[in-house]
């Protein structure tokens, strides 16, 4: 097994600008969807997972330009939803365990969500139970094909509801969270996680238009609305 050996006793000096956190910029890459104006995000990570998840939103439709050193601006006016059905998305898609978090975004603004089953990494227990549960009580229909390993759901229109999440799961909250800012009436998501990267989710969606409270808590209240704005938001380091 390979090793570090550091001898201490140096002074240090010099500065540093530490990348965007990637658990924060999966969830707000994903939310560009729920616009077709632009949105304009900074500090976007050059890393692997990112990079996968930015080309899975270009093979969707989403126009995306490089604005600068880790500033992307991305517009997703021209979505083709047929991609979803493609072979070449159920191999992409296994690719990225982040990739779930697709499914929230255009289930709320399109009326369908597909993902494969993700890959990615394999630290601990990682069940898709919270996401696909919290998208059923808001009125989806879901469907699993053993044969592919595919999920798919859709709802004409998804309708607010009151839950009681079974974990709280950060990317679960968010899927839920990008799925209901668009659906009829008012959601209230009890036993949300609150960690910093979905607070910053939350202040992004505000900020294009969303009616949420209790930001910061593990009770969530979204009012819907009818439609979302673009916005410029900063990824934390």
């Amino acid at each position: 097994m390979g090793s570090f050996k550091i001898k201490g006793g140096v002074e240090l000096s010099g500065s540093i600008t530490p990348q965007g956190a990637k658990n924060e910029a999966l969830q707000v890459l994903c939310a560009s969807l729920l616009t077709d104006d632009k949105v304009i995000i900074n500090n976007v990570p050059d890393i692997i997972d990112v990079n996968k998840l930015i080309s899975l939103l270009k093979n969707l439709g989403v126009s995306v330009n490089k604005l600068d050193k880790g500033k992307y601006e991305f517009q997703a006016s021209n979505i083709n939803l047929n991609y979803l059905k493609s072979d070449k998305f159920k191999i992409n898609g296994k690719g990225l365990r982040g990739s779930i978090m697709l499914v929230g975004p255009l289930l709320g603004r399109f009326g369908t969500g597909s993902i494969p089953r993700p890959g990615g990494d394999k630290i601990g227990r990682r069940r898709l139970d919270t996401h696909f549960e919290g998208f059923i009580k808001l009125g989806a229909k879901f469907n699993y094909n053993k044969e592919d390993y595919f999920y798919t759901v859709s709802a004409p229109h998804l309708k607010g509801v009151e839950m009681l999440l079974d974990e709280p799961s950060v990317t679960g909250t968010a899927n839920i969270l990008m799925a209901s800012v668009l659906a009829q009436g008012k959601t209230v998501i009890y036993n949300a996680a609150c960690e910093p990267y979905l607070q910053q989710l939350c202040r992004m969606l505000v900020c294009m238009g969303a009616n949420i409270s209790g930001i910061g808590s593990n009770r969530l209240t979204i009012e819907g609305v009818d439609k979302l704005n673009g916005t410029s938001h900063t990824i934390l380091p």
